[in-house]
């Protein structure tokens, strides 16, 4: 449990509710931003599978760090190295996405829909359009100014605990429904070797490899994966259908077949353990819940946001 005093300052900068976001914030002001950003995202995603998963994440990423304001758009400088160029953040890609749907926009509504908004929806039709739900996006959000990479330390990485977990999304006003929820995000994408090398090689001194892991499972990563691998490309999907948004990350991680050690961490408390287990049996459950903590997270805000970047990697 959390000090009080240490929960209250948190609650006061990552306050979930700190702008008021409504879902027709541009129905007057720009009434095609969204099917505009649509179609850039489905442009995209016909030409490159792996887009999906990498506007998810970015928004996440965003979210986490000073609150969904767009700071993960914002380049580095020679006076600073932004969040986009942290260690966490070196694999994200796809920005172009954003830049391509914010040119569309600005074409149509000048200086009216912010870049955090802009990549909140794609992250949406991200979802949509590979096979998930669909919601409105509250939006309203104002781009944030301000970018640094030593702050992506801040992002709950794939090694984590469930009680890292569980403190890292406290800190945000999520619970753990969001947790569990979320981490179904995990249904879209692939990793790098380097992000569950830990579970599969030198695990500790009983195991070399995390004993969780289905045996066949963890042989497969361990080819694609070898102690010394040099292919930096090398690596797995998060799940057997990683482009389509589906639940079977969820059976996957019942039967031993997760990728992160932060995956399996959601089997070790019992109230996590349980939703997995709600949500591989019921995709429907899980959409629910999927969307439900989609808004909350999308929502968090710090209250830096201060301006509508006409250009999302540089600030006005």
């Amino acid at each position: 449990m959390l000090p009080l005093v240490f929960v209250v300052v948190l609650s006061w900068v990552f306050s979930p509710f700190a702008a008021a976001l409504s879902s027709d914030y541009y129905d007057h002001t720009c009434p095609k931003a969204e099917s505009i950003i649509t179609k850039v995202v489905k442009k995209a995603m016909m030409n490159d599978k792996t887009v999906p998963a990498a506007l998810l994440r970015m928004h996440f990423h965003d979210c986490f760090i000073r609150g969904c304001d767009g700071s993960v758009l914002l380049n580095s400088t020679a006076m600073n190295a932004a969040e986009k160029d942290g260690p966490p953040n070196i694999s994200l890609h796809a920005f172009y996405v954003i830049d391509l749907a914010k040119k569309e926009v600005e074409s149509q509504c000048p200086g009216v829909v912010s870049c955090a908004d802009t990549l909140a929806l794609a992250a949406r039709d991200a979802v949509a359009l590979s096979g998930g739900p669909s919601w409105n996006v509250p939006k309203g959000r104002k781009d944030g100014g301000i970018s640094k990479a030593g702050e992506t330390r801040q992002l709950p990485a794939p090694t984590f605990n469930i009680s890292q977990l569980q403190q890292s999304f406290f800190q945000r006003g999520l619970a753990l429904e969001d947790l569990v929820a979320l981490s179904g995000g995990h249904t879209l994408g692939f990793s790098h070797c380097s992000s569950f090398q830990n579970r599969i090689h030198n695990f500790g001194t009983a195991h070399d490899v995390d004993p969780s892991l289905q045996p066949s499972f963890a042989a497969s990563l361990r080819n694609v994966c070898p102690m010394h691998n040099k292919v930096r490309s090398a690596g797995a999907t998060l799940d057997s259908s990683a482009t389509a948004f589906d639940n079977i990350y969820f059976k996957l991680l019942v039967l031993g077949k997760s990728i992160f050690s932060s995956d399996e961490a959601l089997l070790t408390a019992t109230t996590t353990k349980t939703l997995v287990s709600k949500f591989a049996n019921s995709q429907e459950e899980f959409y629910t819940a999927f969307v439900k903590s989609m808004i909350k997270m999308s929502s968090i805000s710090s209250g830096g946001g201060q301006e509508i970047r006409l250009n999302c990697r540089v600030v006005n």
